[in-house]
């Protein structure tokens, strides 16, 4: 059980505001050996981490992220509507992550958020920040864009890619083979343990996404998936150190 990636998604994302850089401090604290991240891009095209396409839910601005320069979204507030104790906690860039991570071997997985918005040039800019850092060896690329993945592939065949997809893909480890993706970055309902044998024979990885009960990380732990997706690290955490 020591090798399987315990992904803080978006951070520490239950116990800071999500995608900051307070959250992704807080899930390292608790023992993610993984952070899960989403990619953007601002008005003049610099790689902003948040999920949602547009500013409302998360932090005090309004509209598009693609509406908005970078000097505007960092002047934006991200932590308040969280918790008043986190206002001041801005959007950041990925490059403010990949720093953040560069020397301690965490994995690095970012999703490129490019199915409601087709951000032009994404897949590029990303791929050259992570060789510039000379982490592509500890980055998964993933999508629900499959043909972004593809292109991905394309681009930097030695940066690991990750399908992103919900219940009823048939035998995607075969899938997989037709972009050339390493890993599956399933719903975690659709993950059985034979589903794990298969892949696992066609050389793919599960990284099952949002798992937070500790029972459903224990039945994944048990089909021998290879990375579990989470907003509580520090329960995945937990039940690994018990396991060693």
């Amino acid at each position: 059980m020591g090798n399987v990636i315990n992904f803080a998604h978006r951070g520490s994302s239950k116990i800071c505001p999500e995608n900051t850089m307070a959250a992704f401090k807080k899930g390292l604290e608790q023992g993610a050996t993984g952070i899960e991240t989403d990619v953007q891009l601002s008005k003049d095209g610099r790689m902003v981490l948040i999920h949602d396409e547009t500013l409302d839910r998360t932090t005090s601005g309004t509209g598009w992220v693609k509406d908005h320069t970078l000097e505007e979204l960092k002047h934006l507030d991200a932590g308040s509507k969280f918790d008043p104790v986190f206002q001041g906690e801005q959007i950041p860039l990925l490059d403010e992550l990949l720093e953040l991570t560069k020397e301690s071997g965490t994995i690095i997985n970012i999703e490129l958020k490019n199915g409601t918005v087709m951000y032009e040039g994404l897949e590029e800019k990303v791929i050259e920040l992570v060789r510039a850092y000379h982490m592509s060896e500890r980055v998964i690329i993933s999508s629900f864009n499959h043909y972004s993945l593809s292109y991905c592939k394309k681009l930097a065949p030695e940066i690991r890619t990750g399908i992103l997809y919900m219940e009823g893909l048939y035998e995607p480890w075969e899938y997989a083979k037709t972009l050339q993706a390493d890993a599956l970055h399933a719903y975690h309902r659709a993950v059985l343990p034979e589903f794990v044998a298969k892949a696992k024979s066609s050389g793919k990885a599960y990284h099952p996404f949002t798992v937070n009960d500790c029972e459903e990380m224990e039945r994944l732990l048990q089909a021998g998936v290879d990375g579990i997706i989470t907003d509580y690290p520090d329960r995945l955490a937990a039940l690994l150190a018990a396991k060693v």
